[in-house]
């Protein structure tokens, strides 16, 4: 059992690692140290229902909805175009200063309302959670299945709890007006990026 845990640990962190959307996010609260681990407990329990849903059956709706998978993908490449816009606009601001200042000042149901989209707007997760892990899973036997999903779930509870905790750490050297600028301007580029790729996917299902 413990073999299929760590199997789980290690392919859950290979999908979690790349810088996406939820990360990006999830750094940049901690950097701001505003609900840092509030959105990185989200983010976990969004994990943990997708993971769960996608190794225990539920990736059969995804594979059997191509409707689905396409309009989740054109929702998503909308909200990282509009995401990325955000950070550029930042970026290129002449007023940087301000414009953290009135970020800082945003309430607690905007950031969870922004984590809830760049996690549950973002077709990749579900092609992570879904596709990837349920298919693997799916072909464990049921005992096995539960350690597998523990193992994946470990993966994100480390590593959005330790990247929100090393940001606030790292905080005081990352909140002068040079870096904030460089932080928003590799955000911006990585949304667009991603958004770009997810455009080719949706135009290659239609």
């Amino acid at each position: 059992m413990l073999a299929v845990y760590f199997q789980g640990i290690a392919l859950g962190a290979a999908l979690i690692l790349p810088l996406g959307p939820q990360n990006a996010f999830v750094m940049n609260q901690g950097i701001r140290r505003q609900y840092h681990l509030m959105t990185a407990s989200l983010c976990t329990l969004s994990d943990i229902i997708l993971i769960c849903a996608g190794v225990f059956g539920g990736s059969a709706l995804l594979t059997r909805s191509p409707l689905l998978l396409t309009v989740i993908t054109w929702g998503g490449v909308a909200f990282l175009l509009w995401y990325g816009w955000g950070a550029l606009r930042t970026a290129f601001s002449r007023e940087i200063e301000l414009l953290q200042v009135e970020t800082l000042r945003q309430s607690r149901w905007r950031i969870v309302m922004t984590m809830m989209a760049v996690t549950w707007l973002n077709p990749h997760v579900y092609l992570d959670t879904f596709v990837v892990l349920g298919s693997l899973g799916g072909q464990l036997p049921a005992a096995q299945r539960t350690w597998f999903a523990l193992g994946t779930i470990s993966a994100s509870l480390l590593w959005f709890f330790g990247l929100a905790l090393l940001a606030s750490w790292l905080a005081p050297r990352l909140v002068s007006q040079r870096a904030q600028r460089i932080i928003n301007l590799l955000v911006g580029a990585i949304m667009w990026f991603i958004a770009l790729r997810l455009a080719q996917q949706g135009i290659s299902m239609l």
